[in-house]
């Protein structure tokens, strides 16, 4: 792995961008609500020195809040490096708390990050059908954004980035698809799903199409802005600022 990505980083963008994502797909793909049917289950994760959270599916849906006290499978790793192992699949993570479900570890939960895979890293056959390419980009939207709030926060680059954020929501916009927010304080990002009604700065792709072609490098960003395929407005130094942690994405999830 590069020793440009930091694996304290990369765990906090796999707990909260890349398993958060599940929340994105439970909500946008039909598939992954059949697979947990009305299971009602929360798994914490508790990583030594980096991030812990609880996923909660209920009702077919999956709530990620931060803090893995209270859940009914607790799964400890000893570091980053480990939680990060178990996402890239060359850890076994083992419960110190809820062992008795082990098999919706096993069963429903493997089955719907793998089914999360197929949606973050599709083949092209995949991407040619209209409603799949909706609902990949969808996830991908989200992991995007997330992913920069905790590249600002714990990447030392990302954090120089930050440094220079003033305080202030900075709206995310697939025009007519999709919306998020980074709310900027004490330079720090923080990734939300709910748009306050009014923002600092914005950055608008305009359809799902040129997102999911600049979320995919196939095209240029300063080139999509001249083109029209970006609208920036607001204070644009916090998109400017944005813009360079966005950069580094690539890095941690290739």
């Amino acid at each position: 792995m590069s020793e440009n990505i930091d694996q304290k980083t990369l765990a906090y963008i796999n707990m909260y961008g890349v398993l958060g994502s599940l929340s994105t797909l439970c909500d946008t793909v039909p598939e992954a609500r059949k697979i947990l049917g009305q299971t009602g289950i929360s798994v914490g994760f508790a990583v030594k020195d980096g991030p812990r959270a609880t996923l909660t599916f209920i009702g077919g849906r999956c709530i990620v809040k931060e803090g893995a006290e209270d859940c009914t499978i607790r799964i400890p790793f000893s570091s980053p490096e480990k939680f990060n192992g178990m996402v890239n699949g060359t850890v076994t993570p083992i419960p110190t708390k809820g062992f008795v479900h082990l098999p919706f570890l096993l069963g429903k939960f493997t089955k719907l990050t793998n089914l999360l895979e197929t949606y973050l890293r599709p083949s092209a056959e995949q991407l040619e059908d209209e409603e799949f390419f909706k609902n990949s980009t969808a996830v991908m939207f989200r992991l995007i954004a997330c992913s920069v709030a905790q590249i600002a926060n714990h990447d030392k680059i990302g954090q120089f980035s930050a440094s220079n954020i003033v305080d202030g929501p900075i709206l995310l916009e697939i025009k007519d698809f999709a919306k998020a927010a980074l709310i900027a304080k004490d330079h720090r990002l923080t990734y939300t799903a709910k748009v306050p009604k009014t923002v600092m700065s914005y950055m608008q792709f305009a359809d799902v199409k040129t997102a999911r072609d600049l979320f995919d490098g196939k095209i240029n960003s300063v080139a999509a802005v001249g083109d029209g395929l970006v609208r920036i407005g607001g204070m644009i130094s916090q998109i400017d600022n944005v813009n360079r942690i966005l950069s580094r994405v690539e890095l941690y999830l290739k």
